[in-house]
């Protein structure tokens, strides 16, 4: 474990040295990968000890429930975020699913913001109903509706921020505010982690991220992660990660996450600068019609941008939708054109990997959402969603140029 005092360091200081230190066994820099199903003990006493939880700290029994790869992980993510603890899962829908069954039961109510990530939208429209839990969704960008929304059983408010695919930002204060105590605002920040925001420190209860977006940021290894008060990580831990959902990451993802995580100030820095020079670049476009990106000073969220993301910068995702005729085509055909045509994007579904990813919402992420529900969250068939990788702006920009031409 590192030595440094966490809480007087920068935040790049903090991402390269929490939860890791010299590994004690045989001081190796770099956390090794425990590559285990199970860990033995000395003597019957000390495995009844720990079955037992009565050994304090964290005491391995089962790399289901604990894993010293996993466990560094997972600190380092409590440290980038500011919370007490957090649990590791194996997909960010294991993070989702962990909390909706740690602290939802038949007869509750959940508020769910009216625009979410597919998988998610899913647990909302199905999952949860069929569990006997009630579901509303309301736009969690317009406060009175939020207030509206609250019921006497209601337990949970979700929402993502900045929101997938619309690049809408909530007000995590306010929400909360509007919450008060007995109702939990869980928040996935998957869309712009830590350093450009922290939600907990903006009132939100617990925040969960997809960490095979950005926190790995290497598209190459899947997790979740869940971040909070310790009570509520234990919580989702003992009763949900590991039993209903038996869902950890392996040693080895975790090991990929931890090198991944170490570069994640300068990463974001540089997908923060990348995507705004080409939200400026598609807000100049004469075949663009609309550009969402909170960065912008032409976005009507850019102040609640500015005063709840930090250090001047809007996330790595745009989303933009082109005009109804392209050349006589339709938004719709003239995006697959442009997509088609483009040479260094690639057509993915996935966000904050080194290389640039662009993707058409309605056909694909939000694919299985219903055409009613795509529309009232402002999804058209026109709208593109682009994940602004770490290559040079002005070779995307003129790759653009080249696949706006050739539509």
């Amino acid at each position: 474990m590192s030595k440094i005092d966490l809480k007087k360091v920068d935040f790049e200081t903090l991402i390269v040295h929490a939860g890791q230190g010299a590994d004690p066994a045989y001081g190796a820099l770099a956390t090794p990968i425990y590559q285990t199903s199970t860990f033995c003990f000395e003597t019957v006493e000390e495995g009844a000890d720990k079955f037992a939880n009565k050994v304090p700290g964290y005491h391995p029994v089962y790399s289901r429930s604990g894993n010293p790869t996993t466990r560094a992980f997972e600190l380092k993510c409590a440290a980038m975020e500011g919370g007490e603890d957090c649990v590791a899962t194996a997909s960010g829908m294991g993070a989702v699913g962990s909390v909706m069954l740690a602290f939802l039961k038949q007869g509750d109510h959940i508020i769910f913001d009216n625009s979410v990530y597919g998988g998610t939208d899913y647990v909302a429209s199905h999952d949860l109903p069929d569990l006997g839990i009630e579901v509303s969704r309301v736009d969690t960008g317009d406060l009175e509706a939020v207030k509206a929304a609250i019921k006497p059983n209601t337990k949970i408010i979700y929402f993502e921020t900045p929101n997938n695919p619309m690049m809408k930002v909530t007000d995590v204060a306010a929400i909360k505010a509007i919450a008060g105590s007995d109702i939990r605002v869980v928040v996935d920040a998957t869309f712009a982690p830590p350093p450009v925001q922290h939600v907990l420190a903006l009132g939100a209860d617990i925040v969960l991220h997809s960490i095979t977006k950005y926190i790995n940021g290497h598209g190459d290894a899947l997790g979740g992660i869940v971040v909070g008060k310790a009570e509520d990580i234990t919580r989702i831990r003992k009763h949900c990660m590991t039993k209903i959902n038996g869902c950890p990451p392996s040693p080895f993802n975790s090991y990929l996450v931890l090198r991944g995580m170490k570069t994640l100030a300068i990463r974001m820095k540089k997908h923060c600068d990348n995507a705004m020079a080409i939200a400026e670049y598609l807000e100049k476009n004469p075949y663009v019609k609309t550009v969402y990106y909170p960065g912008l000073k032409s976005n009507p969220q850019h102040e609640l941008a500015s005063r709840q993301m930090e250090n001047g910068m809007y996330g790595g995702m745009i989303s933009f939708e082109l005009k109804d005729d392209v050349k006589g085509l339709s938004s719709f055909e003239a995006g697959k054109k442009l997509l088609n045509h483009l040479t260094i994007p690639a057509i993915a579904v996935s966000l904050g990997d080194p290389d640039t990813l662009i993707e058409h919402p309605a056909s694909m992420t939000h694919a299985g959402v219903s055409p009613e529900e795509r529309l009232a969250a402002g999804i058209t068939d026109g709208l593109i969603r682009l994940s602004v990788g770490l290559e040079n702006a002005q070779d995307l920009i003129n790759d653009f140029e080249q696949a706006f031409a050739a539509i």
